[in-house]
């Protein structure tokens, strides 16, 4: 569990309460002592959180770091990307796309960005790089599109020519239409080999997952140009979508390949309880809405037939109640040595960062749950040159995490 500063100036305050005097008058005073320290302790909290002053926290295991905000006022930063050792490229879910640079704070806004459906949960949404990017690469964006009314996700692609996009272009349109505003997905994953991953989410429609002749509910891998590769597991069966690399998932907003292991991680919204982190291999059914660990919203019944069915996918690990994730990433800096191949993941509706021991065969081991005083509902994450981790929060803020 980690703990504050405050933690510990509250540990010190009971530790004190059990000091007796003789005097009732000297107790009343000490008591009324004690109330102004601990009422300016707070006061003194609060403006250094709102100034963006460091604080420092320490985990489980004794990792002590330092959280400063270094950008604020946005509107839900929803995907973050190293573009360069000082240049982080982020997207805001109205549309908007910017640059940031961290040791300064400044902002330089990117114009030409997609066209965005911006209403509900969709928008503008992730964005990446390939690990082999340089300035004027393609960058890749999933956003919300609309088509004839209703909301699709989409996959683009883009080259930044000074402050503004050039030569964007839609890589694919995927079949997901829905009126609904929901489940979008959406976050993309390079291989190194030449691939791409981006998921998409059930749009509110729990059939979708189950359905191989839809995109919604399933993770996709094309090449970099937006082709279908051969080795694609449905590629040949009749009635499948070719571009499905794996199928019933209620909505991904977190993946992330890790290049160590070469391994595909994701994790997914379940219902009420039964949020999934998943380990992903080709053509395999992870069950949604089949099986479930969570439960519907409108009574206290188990969503589906059970949690359990032949011939789809346990997740690694499961949260009930649910934490809601935004995000997922796969720690493999040299900042933290004790958190290396660690998950880490944005919790949005428990409002702090989750992170996973993994041991080397896939299994969760140990769970942790960071800055759970920061009451913020963490979305984007990604990792540093040096390793260092930065955090988008839904009020609009980018946070950075380094060692103390």
């Amino acid at each position: 569990m980690s703990f504050t500063s405050w933690d510990v100036f509250q540990k010190n305050s009971r530790k004190s309460s059990c000091i007796s005097t003789p005097d009732m008058e000297n107790n009343k005073i000490l008591r009324l002592a004690k109330k102004i320290l601990w009422l300016f302790f707070a006061f003194f909290w609060m403006i250094q959180t709102a100034s963006g002053e460091t604080i420092l926290q320490t985990s489980r295991g004794g990792v002590t770091f330092q959280i400063k905000t270094i950008a604020k006022g946005l509107g839900v930063p929803w995907g973050m990307v190293f573009i360069s050792p000082d240049q982080i490229l982020f997207t805001e879910r109205n549309g908007k796309i910017g640059i940031l640079a961290p040791a300064s704070g400044k902002i330089i806004r990117i114009s030409g960005g997609p066209k965005v459906m911006h209403s509900g949960q969709g928008g503008l949404l992730d964005v990446a790089v390939p690990p082999d990017f340089k300035q004027g690469g393609w960058i890749y964006f999933t956003y919300s599109k609309e088509q004839k009314g209703k909301g699709v996700t989409a996959l683009a692609r883009a080259r930044r020519k000074g402050n503004r996009l050039v030569a964007l272009e839609d890589l694919l349109v995927t079949r997901s239409a829905s009126s609904t505003g929901r489940h979008f997905g959406s976050r993309i994953a390079f291989d190194g080999a030449g691939h791409l991953f981006f998921s998409v989410g059930d749009r509110g429609v729990r059939p979708n997952a189950q359905n191989l002749s839809t995109h919604a509910g399933s993770i996709l891998r094309l090449d970099l140009n937006g082709n279908v590769p051969e080795d694609n597991p449905f590629v040949h069966q009749t009635g499948a979508l070719p571009e499905i690399w794996s199928y019933g998932h209620r909505n991904p907003q977190g993946m992330f390949y890790d290049k160590n292991q070469q391994r595909l991680w994701s994790i997914e919204h379940g219902p009420r309880g039964g949020d999934e982190i998943n380990l992903i291999l080709p053509g395999l059914n992870y069950g949604w809405p089949i099986i479930s660990y969570g439960k519907e919203y409108w009574n206290p019944f188990p969503v589906g037939e059970g949690t359990e069915k032949e011939g789809m996918e346990q997740p690694v690990k499961f949260y009930v109640p649910s934490i809601a994730p935004g995000s997922l990433l796969v720690y493999s800096g040299k900042a933290f040595p004790d958190w290396k191949g660690n998950l880490f993941a944005g919790a949005l509706k428990l409002t702090h960062l989750n992170r996973v021991e993994i041991d080397n065969t896939g299994r969760a081991i140990t769970e942790e749950r960071l800055l759970v005083g920061l009451r913020e509902r963490i979305r984007a994450l990604t990792e540093s040159p040096e390793g260092w981790l930065y955090l988008s929060t839904d009020s609009g803020k980018i946070l950075r995490i380094r060692p103390q």
